[in-house]
């Protein structure tokens, strides 16, 4: 029986040709697998697979999901984290030389894989990394399309070389408000909004200090988003951008867990929030 597997063009540049035509043909795709987005079952010969190869310094280890929860795609991940989850393989299982393994310790966030990129402002001595996780958020029975905004690390005030995490103070002297209560809907933020088109999330946009807009974080490549993330922007023309300090939510797989992790900041008062209007659809 044929696979519903996909190989995506820069899966194929990493792995080659020869490699890919082996995981269509079956020869090294699983018939079984635990998503490395959701962590829960799949099959490969009954629902629509995506390959995701994780991509170290030196290593490579590729990993299948849902197609459902995330895109076929390469993610680059620290060779340390990489490394250790070939170990934690390696140490619960029979050596398997040639063998394609899953990554059990990679885990990407739903429904989008998280995107780094410069922010506005700066940690002490390089740029900030943000991280973008997109997810429904109920507010009260009603989702909400959701961005959490998680540095990789403390961020200062430009010029600061403190080290002290001021990334929360910086965004409410912009305007974010903090969070009380997860089932409230934050204000919206005058001149700040969200860029999405053609259904994929491309950017975060803040009022430019001459008029108009200019960017508060860019995607490196503009980062798919699901249907009913991208229907419930629509419907109510905004999006909820949560924020939060370095190490306070993390890449959570699954939009419940994302929300208990959002509650458990909100209550020690780490959040803030605003509703920023939709740009394009």
């Amino acid at each position: 029986m044929p696979r519903m597997l996909d190989v995506s063009d820069e899966v194929r540049s990493e792995i080659g040709d020869d490699e890919a035509d082996r995981l269509l043909g079956g020869d090294r795709a699983p018939d079984s697998y635990e998503c490395t987005s959701c962590r829960t079952p799949g099959d490969t010969h009954v629902e629509p697979t995506s390959t995701v190869l994780f991509v170290g310094d030196e290593t490579a280890v590729l990993a299948f999901a849902h197609a459902r929860c995330i895109p076929s795609q390469v993610v680059p991940v620290a060779e340390e984290q990489l490394v250790g989850a070939v170990r934690s393989i390696n140490q619960t299982r029979p050596a398997a030389p040639d063998a394609t393994v899953p990554a059990p310790n990679l885990t990407l966030p739903a429904p989008a894989s998280p995107a780094d990129a410069p922010g506005q402002p700066t940690a002490p001595g390089q740029a900030a990394i943000l991280g973008i996780t997109c997810g429904l958020v109920l507010h009260g029975k009603v989702g909400h399309a959701s961005l959490v905004v998680e540095p990789t690390g403390p961020v200062g005030r430009p010029g600061s070389t403190s080290g002290e995490d001021e990334f929360l103070d910086l965004l409410q002297d912009a305007g974010f408000q903090p969070v009380a209560d997860l089932d409230e809907t934050p204000e919206q933020l005058p001149g700040w909004s969200v860029l999405v088109a053609m259904g994929k999330l491309h950017a975060i946009l803040q009022p430019a200090a001459v008029g108009g807009s200019t960017g508060w974080w860019q995607a490196h490549q503009p980062l798919q988003v699901t249907d009913a993330w991208r229907m419930a922007a629509s419907q109510l023309s905004e999006v909820t951008m949560y924020a939060v300090p370095a190490g306070m939510v993390g890449r959570q797989p699954r939009e419940d867990l994302l929300r208990q992790a959002l509650e458990r900041a909100v209550a020690l008062g780490q959040v803030v929030a605003a509703s920023l209007p939709l740009a394009g659809t």
